[in-house]
This record gives structure tokens, C-alpha cells and sequence, in this order.
């Protein structure tokens, strides 16, 4: 740093310590009217709600005939199981409320009830909507391109025969009618369970029987056809086995079959204290849930009277808690479809590609190959980025060298989720083998991972590795691993901090983040976390990790106060910040209070949205963006801008109450400046796209961004694949070769910088352009005085020989000219230089 530099970011700092110092201790009679008004109820947008506008955007994807046609099925499906998750969850939690008798509303206003009502009819038109995506759109595309699913009464009669054939064999052995009458109970019926509701009557019967058949789950859904090459053809199970009932119960008459499904509560209590071995707690939890209050029944429309009854009285639900489908129940199951090999009908595919900075020919148990990974994350801080960076070949192989690696002395790492086949978990088997010192963290409390958890401890704790479970009262749901190396300088760490599971099959689909550190700090902290899920107590003091949930709610209010601080002072502020959710009312109003100062905010949440933007002197510098796409954003970044001195993080924690208070989150702080930048470059992409991204608006709805009818589409994760593509090329250029320009629209307006690369061949210089991040200047290398100097875009283009716009929009209207000078030739001085030229004079 310059002393230049040194003086601007201290009288930065100084400023925002001097408003902060020079704050009243008491507050003003207007300060204390605007704190009473950040607790009124129309400030806060409901949780649930917002749940449930994420999984409109879901659907939208479905409805958008943009998308190809089997990711339009896949978009179909996502949204069954992510609301069938939602009734399990949050409205099994309602109901409970409810029955218990609480009336207190929650911080939007709301009382269990309220919310429970509002949930029930906001999700009908979801359905509805859901159907008429299959019946008008998305099935008539499939079937026009070959892929059909038939109705039974449509196939030929040899088909029919075969089919029946095919369930006399190998359907109708494992089906068990359970009939009730006098003689026989209400069947239990499981949670999710697709079945058949039967009336049937014999010759001397007046009432008809009710007879429950399970479609059984160990069978494909969707039986395939024989069918000519290139179509593909399907017939739903619970079609064949209602047209063969017959063979199943003969000598009645059937008078009618209909389909139903039923949800559970997931929502089931356990107390933890009380308890002398939190397996056994887990197990019962996982025992209860089988047998717990029914929340919702689905039934086709066409369902008589007769078994409705008995389904609502037997169950006992309310009628708000039946869902009419007049297509099919369960398009969870349709992923079957997604799966065809039919190209053409989906996106193109995408192969996750090794890093840059980790790619190897070697075998990942070589001495050359643990030597080369861990003398690059000494080096420098590696970030990875999946799916776009193979899991595969960066954590996986990560934990698979240090099991190899007779340097390695210990190995640590805490598991929330993880592949059924983990690989991970077998690196760790091998580690142990090989006489290294193994600590595992499994969390047994993550929701439906219950039964895959339990079954990795017994593997785990068989091959004699230390495993802690848990805590008491708190979810560990950090995703952090730990290597100790004996090198010979000494003892050394190597430290992952993650935003997702160690889990190679989410890690295709899930967007999420991790830095790889021999940062000796961050191993430090990192060695206390991982005695505290082992020992007794959690250390209070950490010098760099925030962690929940003891620092971290303090450390986030003071970074956002910090920005509020500066703005107070005239010194700008700057937040930015990914998450998955928004929903804890303290840090809520902490950005009203920042928004109120002028900090410009920019939040990215996927779901969860409590704060409302666009309110007048409340939250008019607060925008809120949501990007849904083919892969589920699941990673956070915290950007502060600290004036001059920019702060950023990554890791596990939302901004939401569970994370900050209820669990043992672990968010690492980004002090690489190349991991900066492609924190910055992912934050920029996301903040400018027109294909995929949503802006929450003030009453709780979300608008869709669309390019202007002159712009090119601009697809987040479209463009970070093409990145992570280019960079893993043997031919592709790398961030040291790449000269960068701020270019800028006008006062007040979004710049763009533009990335200059040195071609291969004879092609020359290649450019590229990509919108700037809003508040931030991207230029800021050296004096950042010098940055204050522009000259016009035209003169700029004319001495690079620029004959076509590099904007697909308008023109840009200056570009820095310190920037331009230090980067135009690739033998001038470099950036920061003093005695670099002022094309300005």
C-alpha cells in the first residue's frame, strides 16, 4: 500500500469511527420515533409467503417456453418437491402452533392461523397453474417431439395384454388391498404414499367397502413401451393397475378407483436434554415422523363421495386441507423423463471442469500430486466455484491426497449432508487406515438425512474414527475441513471453508462456494470449532472466522453499521450480499437503518425475503434481485465497501434467525485479491442479468427482468459455465493476461468494465465487456486519485482500433484514463506506477 493509500484509508476509517463516536448515546425524539416505526408490521413481508413467491419463480421456469422442453418437466417436478417439502416443514409447524394455542403474530403481523389459512390458498392456484403447465404446454411439446406419456385406454389391445401380462409377474405380488369394514381397521397410510382408493361392493353388500392399494414405490412410476427409435413412450403404474384390478380382487364388482396422496407433519418434536444418547433421540424422531398428523390430502378430481368421507374423516383434516388435481398427483417422479437420453430436448449438457489452478494428470495418491495441491493453496487462496469447477477434482481430491499423503497428521471435517456413496467418507476410512489422526462432525439433526446420517456414524465409528454427533440445542451446519501437515518449516494448516455440502451429487446442481487457505489464522479458529464439537464449551474469541452463534450476529451488525456510518459522514456505503435467505428482524431493520443513512444496497435472495424495498424513506436505496435457474443458487458472499477498503466473505450462514442464533455457522473472511475479483466478477454477473433474474417489489410480488428488444441476453450461469469453460481450456487465458478498463455511463448510472486479452495466433487482442458492479470502482489499483481522471470512450476506441460498438446497448460515454495508460501497452509500467503516462494531457 502506498502512503497515498495509507492516508485515504485512514481518513476513510476515521470517518465512519467519528460518526460512529459522535452518535448521541441516547436517542432523539425523531430517532426514537423512526425505531418504533421499523416495528410495524407493514415493513416485514411474511416468511411463508415469500416461500411460496420463490416457488412461483419456480414455476415460471416451467411455464416459459424459452426453456427446453424436458427442463420445463424438470422445473415441473422441482416445484412438487420443493412444496411437498414446504407442508412437511412450515405449515406441519403451523398447524402444531395452532393446536397448541399460540396466538402471538409473528414480526409481519400474522398469527399461526392467519398464516396457515393464507398458505393453504395461496398454494391452490400454484397447483392449478402447475397442472395446466402439463396438460396445454409442456406435455403437447413432449409428444410433438415423440415423448408421450399414453393413457392406458389408448394403446393397443396387444399392449394392453402385454402390460397385464407383465403386472400379473412382477406387479401384483408386492400389492397388499387393505379393506376397511368391521373386521378391519383404517389402513395406516405413509407419508407421501401414492395410492388407489377402491370401492367395491359384493353381490349382497348394499354399502360399498373402501379399499386402499399402495402404488409401490420399489417400481417405476412411468412403465416404458416398446416404441419406434427416437420416440419414447410411457404409461403411468397406477393406470395399469386400475385397468387389472380384476386380478387383484376377484368375485367383487369395482365400482369406482380414484388417487390420492397424503402429507405428514415432518415437524416433530425431541427433547434433546433430557436425553442420554442423541442417536437413540434421532432414531425416534425419524420413527415419529412416519406416524405423524396429517397436513394436507391430494386427491383427483374425480374422487366420489363415498371415499372422500371416509379419507377426511378417517384422517382427520379439514376440508381447506384438500387439494382437487385433475391431472396427474406427483410430478416428482417425472425426473424419470428428464433423465432420456434426448438431448435436443434439453439444455445443453454441462460437465463441471477441473480449476485452473488444480488441474493434474497425476494419480490423486502420488507424493509429486499431494506436494503440487498443497504447495498451490500455500501459494496463494484457491476459490472454487461448483458446478462450475468439478467437485470432483478440487474438495474431493483435496481430502483424498491429505488420506494418502504420509505428511498429513490429521484430518477434520464437519458432514451436514453427503452422498449415499460418499467418496468423501471412504477418503476419511483410508486416512484413518493410514495411521492419521481423524475427527468427524456429522450432524445427526439434518432434516430427511436422519437415516443417511446415523448409517455414515455406525461406517465411521466401526472403523474406530472419533465422531461427534452434534450439540445439544444447535445444528452444526458449517461446511468446514481441516488438514494438519508436518512440512519442514514446521506444522502447517490447510483449511476448507465451504457454502455447501460434502456432497458430490448436489454439487452438480447446487451454485456454491469454497476457499481452500494455509492461512495459519483461519486453521487456528478452525482447531477451536473443531474441539468444541468434541469438547465441552465453544470458544467465544476467533481472530478471523465469524462464528455463530456467538460472534457472528455481532460482527454483521457492525460491518452493516460501519457502511451506515459512513453515509452519515458523507463517505458513501456499500453493501452486497447473497444468500439463500433474509428473514431475521434484527438484521432487516439494520439495513432500514443503512437504507435510511443512503448506503446503496444490492441483497441477491433466492427465497426468503422479509424486508420490503422501494419504501419511501425506509428502504429506497435497497434493491432486491432473485436469479433462478438451472442450478439452485445455494452460495452467500458478503460484500462491505468500507470506503476505500473493501471487505469481503464467504461461507455457511444466511442472514436468518436458525443461522445466527441456532446453529454453528462459520463464515470466512476473502483477503486474495484475485479471489476478490471472481467474488466481485460473480456478483457483477448476477447483478446484471436480464435472462434469469427477479426484482422483489414493495408489495411482496417479484418482476421478472427482460433484455430490451436491441440487448443481448445475459444468463448468469450461462456466462460463469462459458468462464469456468474458457479458463480450464488448455488455450484459455488467464486472469494475470487480462487488462481491465471502467468504463462509464453517465452520473448516477451502472459502468462497465471491459476485459482486454491477448489473443492466441494472429487474432490480436480479444475484448470482452461485462457491466460493473454498482458503488464499487473496479479501476482501483495503485493511488486511487488518479481513478478521478476520464477520457471519451471515442478517443479510447480509436487508439485500440475499435471498429463496431463493444456494447450491445448504447455506447459507453469515458473510460478511466490511469487504467487505460497503465494497461494500453503490455510493456509500459504497471498499474500503481507513478511514471505511468496521462493520456489525458
Amino acid at each position: 500500500m502506498s502512503p497515498d493509500d495509507a492516508t485515504a484509508d485512514n481518513a476513510s476509517n476515521e470517518a465512519a469511527a467519528t460518526a460512529a463516536a459522535t452518535a448521541p448515546d441516547e436517542p432523539t425524539e425523531a430517532a426514537a420515533a423512526v425505531e418504533a416505526d421499523l416495528s410495524s408490521h407493514e415493513y416485514y413481508l411474511n416468511r411463508e409467503l415469500s416461500e411460496l413467491a420463490f416457488q412461483e419463480r419456480v414455476l415460471h421456469e416451467a411455464e416459459d417456453d424459452r426453456n427446453p422442453p424436458l427442463e420445463r418437466l424438470r422445473f415441473l417436478a422441482y416445484v412438487t418437491k420443493n412444496i411437498d417439502e414446504f407442508f412437511m416443514k412450515r405449515v406441519g409447524g403451523l398447524k402444531q402452533q395452532i393446536e397448541a394455542g399460540v396466538t402471538e403474530p409473528t414480526v409481519d403481523g400474522r398469527t399461526p392461523a392467519e398464516q396457515w389459512a393464507e398458505v393453504l390458498a395461496t398454494v391452490r392456484p400454484l397447483f392449478d397453474r402447475q397442472t395446466r403447465a402439463w396438460e396445454t404446454e409442456i406435455e403437447p411439446a413432449l409428444a410433438e417431439a415423440g415423448v408421450r406419456v399414453r393413457d392406458y385406454d389408448s394403446l393397443p389391445a396387444e399392449t394392453q395384454a402385454s402390460l397385464r401380462e407383465e403386472f400379473r409377474e412382477t406387479v401384483l405380488p408386492t400389492l397388499t388391498p387393505l379393506t376397511f369394514d368391521p373386521a378391519h381397521p383404517f389402513p395406516f397410510i405413509s407419508n407421501l404414499s401414492l395410492s388407489l382408493a377402491v370401492l367395491t361392493r359384493r353381490n349382497d353388500e348394499a354399502e360399498p367397502q373402501f379399499t386402499r392399494i399402495k402404488v409401490p414405490e420399489n417400481h417405476s412410476r412411468l412403465i416404458e413401451l416398446d416404441s419406434p427409435d427416437d420416440t419414447h413412450e410411457y404409461v403411468l403404474l397406477e393406470d395399469v393397475m386400475e385397468a387389472n384390478l380384476d386380478l387383484l380382487l376377484p368375485n367383487v364388482e369395482i365400482i369406482d378407483v380414484s388417487t390420492f396422496r397424503l402429507t405428514r407433519n415432518a415437524e416433530v418434536g425431541r427433547n434433546e436434554e433430557v436425553a442420554e444418547d442423541l442417536i437413540e433421540v434421532i432414531e425416534d424422531v425419524v420413527e415419529k415422523r412416519r406416524f405423524a398428523n396429517v397436513v394436507r390430502l391430494e386427491v383427483t378430481d374425480d374422487i366420489p363421495a363415498r371415499s372422500l368421507e371416509l379419507l377426511t374423516e378417517q384422517l382427520d383434516i379439514d376440508p381447506e386441507e384438500i387439494y382437487y388435481r385433475s391431472g396427474p398427483i406427483d410430478y416428482e417422479d417425472f425426473f424419470a423423463l428428464v433423465d432420456i437420453d434426448r438431448p435436443d430436448l434439453k439444455l445443453p449438457a454441462w460437465s463441471p471442469q477441473p480449476h485452473p489452478r488444480l488441474g493434474t494428470d497425476e494419480p490423486m495418491n502420488t507424493a509429486d500430486n499431494a506436494t503440487a495441491i498443497f504447495a498451490a493453496i500455500k501459494d496463494d487462496d484457491i476459490l472454487v466455484h461448483h458446478p462450475y469447477h468439478s467437485f470432483e477434482d478440487t474438495v474431493q481430491r483435496f481430502l483424498e491426497t491429505a488420506a494418502s499423503d504420509p505428511d498429513v497428521l490429521a484430518i477434520k471435517v464437519a458432514i451436514y449432508r453427503t452422498a449415499s456413496d460418499s467418496k468423501v467418507i471412504q477418503s476419511l476410512i483410508e486416512a484413518a487406515e493410514n495411521g492419521k489422526e481423524v475427527a468427524v462432525m456429522v450432524e445427526l439433526k439434518a432434516r430427511f438425512d436422519e437415516q443417511n446420517n446415523l448409517e455414515w456414524v455406525r461406517r465411521l465409528e466401526e472403523e474406530g474414527i472419533h465422531v461427534a454427533y452434534g450439540s445439544l440445542g444447535l445444528k452444526t451446519h458449517t461446511k468446514t475441513a481441516l488438514v494438519v501437515r508436518e512440512e519442514p518449516d514446521g506444522v502447517r494448516t490447510y483449511s476448507h471453508i465451504g457454502t455447501g455440502n460434502y456432497n458430490s451429487e448436489t454439487a452438480k446442481g447446487y451454485v456454491d462456494l469454497g476457499m481452500m487457505t494455509a492461512d495459519p489464522e483461519i486453521g487456528h479458529d478452525l482447531v477451536k470449532l473443531f474441539n468444541f464439537f468434541t469438547g465441552p464449551t465453544l470458544d467465544e474469541e476467533f481472530k478471523k472466522l465469524l462464528v455463530a452463534p456467538v460472534t457472528m450476529r455481532t460482527e454483521f451488525t457492525e460491518l452493516i453499521r460501519r457502511e451506515r456510518a459512513l453515509a452519515e459522514a458523507g463517505e458513501g456505503g456499500r453493501i452486497v450480499a447473497k444468500v439463500n435467505g433474509l428473514e431475521d428482524p434484527d438484521i432487516v431493520a439494520e439495513l432500514y437503518r443503512a437504507g435510511m443513512a443512503g448506503v446503496d444496497i444490492d441483497l441477491i435472495v433466492r427465497d426468503i425475503c422479509r424486508l420490503r424495498p422501494g419504501i419511501e424513506g425506509i428502504s429506497e436505496t435497497i434493491t432486491v434481485h432473485s436469479v433462478v435457474g438451472r442450478f439452485l443458487e445455494h452460495s452467500r458472499i458478503f460484500y462491505f465497501g468500507n470506503g476505500d477498503d473493501p471487505e469481503w466473505y464467504l461461507g455457511s450462514a444466511d442472514w436468518m434467525t436458525r443461522n445466527l442464533d441456532n446453529r454453528v455457522e462459520a463464515i470466512a473472511p476473502v483477503t486474495d485479491d484475485r479471489l476478490r475479483g471472481q467474488l466481485q466478477f460473480i456478483l457483477e454477473t448476477m447483478l446484471s442479468d436480464n435472462r434469469r433474474r427477479w426484482l422483489l417489489q414493495a408489495d411482496g410480488s417479484y418482476q421478472q427482468v427482460t433484455p430490451d428488444e436491441d440487448e443481448a441476453v445475459r444468463d448468469t450461469q450461462s456466462l460463469l459455465m462459458e468462464q469456468a469453460y474458457r479458463t480450464a481450456t488448455q488455450d484459455g487465458e488467464s486472469d494475470a493476461d487480462t487488462e481491465r478498463f471502467m468504463i462509464e455511463h453517465g452520473p448516477g448510472r451502472v459502468g462497465h468494465i471491459i476485459d482486454m486479452r491477448p489473443a492466441t495466433g494472429d487474432a490480436g487482442t480479444r475484448w470482452s465487456v461485462r457491466p460493473g458492479l454498482p458503488g464499487t470502482k473496479l479501476c482501483s489499483r495503485g493511488d486511487r486519485r488518479k481513478h478521478d481522471t476520464r477520457v471519451p470512450f471515442s478517443e479510447f476506441a480509436a487508439a485500440h482500433d475499435i471498429e463496431r460498438p463493444l456494447f450491445d446497448a448504447e455506447a459507453p460515454d469515458a473510460v478511466c484514463a490511469y487504467c487505460w495508460a497503465a494497461a494500453a501497452d503490455h510493456t509500459a509500467q504497471p498499474a500503481g506506477s507513478d511514471d505511468t503516462p496521462d493520456p489525458a494531457q
